[in-house]
Parts: C-alpha cells; structure tokens; sequence
C-alpha cells in the first residue's frame, strides 16, 4: 500500500510539474491535465475537480511574475477580470458540489475543444512574418476591444467556471483575451495567467470550505507545479505569436480528446 502511494504521489508531482508548463504556455490553471489524470488515478469525480484548485494559485504567480517582469500583462484587463471573477468563482463552486461531477469534467472537455480550435484556427489564418505588438506599452486604450463592460463580462463568465470545473478560468480568458479583446496572443497568455492567479484564490477557499479538496493530491500538485510554470513562460516568451497559436490550439486539443474519452463513456 505505500508503494503504491509512493508512486501514485511521484506521477501527481511530475503532472504538476507538466501542467505548470502547459499552464504558462496556455495561460490557464492547468487543471487541464491534472483533472483527468487524478480521476484517472481513482479521486471521484468531485475530487477531481476540487483537489486541482489549491495548485492554481502557486503555478498561476510563478508564471504571471515572469510574464510581469517581460511586460505581458495587461493590468487594467487582467485586475477588471480577476476581481470580478473572484466573486463568481465562490458561485461555481457551490454549484460544483450539487449537480453531477462526471458532467462537469465532459464540459470542461467540450470548452477546451473549442479553446483549442479558436487559437489553432487564428494561427493557421496568419503567417509568420505578421508582426504583432507583445507588450502593454504597444497597446493603446482604444484597441482593446469591447472596454470595461467586455472585460467584466469575460470575468463573470471566467470567474464562475474557475469555481465549477476547477480550471481556473483561463479557458474562456486566453481566447476572450486574443479574438474578443484583441490583445496580442502572448498579452492574452499573461493577462489571462495574472486574472487565474486571482480567481484561484476565492475558487479554492471554496472547494476547501465544502470538502471537495482530497490533499493527497492537492499538495503533490502544489509542489510541481511551481518550477513547471517557470519553464512554461520561459518557453512561451522566446517564442513568436504564430508558434504559441499553433501550439497552444493543438495542445487544447489533444487534451480535450484525452478528458471526454475518459468520461463519456460512464455517461452514454
């Protein structure tokens, strides 16, 4: 039996470690990966949801402080929709613990898809030789569209999936970012992360409250994904905007497939 826990903690620290990596890469919580593979690993489903939220918080600011240092992060955006998430992020949860987990997991599964879809479809669209503007000096107040009411409503919505599906928010933030708003795709990877980073914190006081956090994978998860996270926006900012499109819509992808292999089948 403790081999077992052994191996089975050894697996959740190097997940923690991937999702970090694909947490900066992809500007979400990360919950993408560890979600399907601790259910995998035999938490139930409310588990699974709730066990990844604690780990947001630490993976979401070691890679919002690089992004920060690189000058990615739009504030005015990601503090409009970081606060107004928080809130809605404490209704998710609740939500979360009252209708059928398994369901849950299969729309995070079908939002990852179309996540993915936008961003690979946008960097198949342009060539590589466009040039975009990366940082928040480049951006004048105008262009980002939509304003204040397109930055709570992308919150709102962000917000209250971080609570329900345990992902941070960041799924409906890094596509609402780069074709809503129209910020650069390596801003909206950044300000999504940083406005993650906030979310988590209400969304996993919740998960916490209501006994939805199993710690034996909580805590392995915390732990690994702190230095992945480093390596994820390492990557992501020596690489262009037509890359991180490309590879961030093809990584969405595949993990979409991935979670709704697992799941739909208990459910049809």
């Amino acid at each position: 039996m403790d081999e077992v826990l052994t191996w089975t903690t050894l697996v959740v620290l190097i997940a923690g470690f991937v999702s970090g990596v694909l947490a900066s890469i992809l500007g979400v919580g990360g919950a993408v990966i560890t979600t399907p593979l601790i259910r995998f690993l035999g938490a139930s489903p409310i588990a699974s949801v709730g066990s990844t939220v604690p780990a947001i918080l630490p993976g979401a600011l070691a890679g919002s402080l690089r992004y920060h240092r690189e000058g990615y992060i739009v504030w005015r955006v990601a503090l409009t929709c970081g606060l107004t998430g928080m809130a809605f992020a404490i209704l998710g949860g609740w939500v979360a613990g009252i209708v059928d987990a398994r369901w849950l997991l299969v729309l995070t599964g079908f939002l990852v898809i179309w996540s993915g879809a936008a961003l690979l479809r946008e960097g198949l669209r342009h060539t590589p030789e466009v040039i975009e503007p990366d940082t928040e000096s480049d951006l004048p107040a105008g262009e980002i569209r939509g304003g204040t009411a397109a930055m709570v409503a992308l919150g709102v919505v962000g917000g209250f999936l971080a609570g329900l599906l345990g992902i941070g928010g960041g799924l409906i933030l890094t596509p609402g970012f780069n074709l809503g708003l129209r910020l650069p795709v390596k801003s909206a990877i950044a300000t999504s992360l940083a406005a993650v980073a906030m979310m988590s914190t209400t969304a996993a006081a919740t998960h916490i409250a209501l006994g939805h956090v199993d710690w034996r994978f909580a805590l392995p998860l915390a732990i690994g994904i702190v230095p992945g996270a480093r390596v994820g926006a390492r990557v992501t900012v020596g690489s262009s905007e037509h890359t991180m499109r490309i590879l961030s819509g093809s990584l969405l992808i595949v993990i979409a497939i991935i979670l709704l292999a697992k799941e739909l089948p208990g459910l049809l």
